[in-house]
């Protein structure tokens, strides 16, 4: 079952640019693409444990957008989670809308299916 969660208003977002948010005591990465897209991942850098994915480099492999963790820079897919430098690591992602203005997240974590939403 999916539960949404208001997060922020999507003109807080800046275009290509992370912002972290805290949902339930659990933090996840938010990311706004051009033409209003979003993404929604763990901040959570699977390398190191570290909070960090929020301040990660947005950018592209082929059509596939993609974030740079800002520490060791392992690349992944913000819409799958494969990590493309590093295939040992995986980042969990969640479901992301907006309603009204209002961006939502699903930022429960099926920790059995490598993180990805339910």
């Amino acid at each position: 079952m999916t539960t949404w969660t208001p997060v922020c208003r999507l003109d807080d977002l800046e275009v290509l640019w992370g912002e972290a948010v805290l949902v339930d005591g659990e933090q996840f990465a938010l990311f706004r693409l051009p033409g209003d897209r979003l993404h929604a991942v763990s901040n959570e850098d699977p390398a190191t444990g570290s909070q960090v994915l929020s301040r990660g480099i947005v950018g592209s492999k082929g059509d596939r957008v993609t974030i740079a963790s800002p520490l060791h820079k392992q690349i992944y897919d913000l819409e799958t989670g494969e990590c493309y430098s590093a295939p040992e690591y995986r980042l969990p992602v969640v479901g992301v809308r907006v309603v009204d203005g209002i961006v939502e997240i699903d930022a429960r974590l099926d920790r059995a299916t490598n993180g990805v939403a339910a």
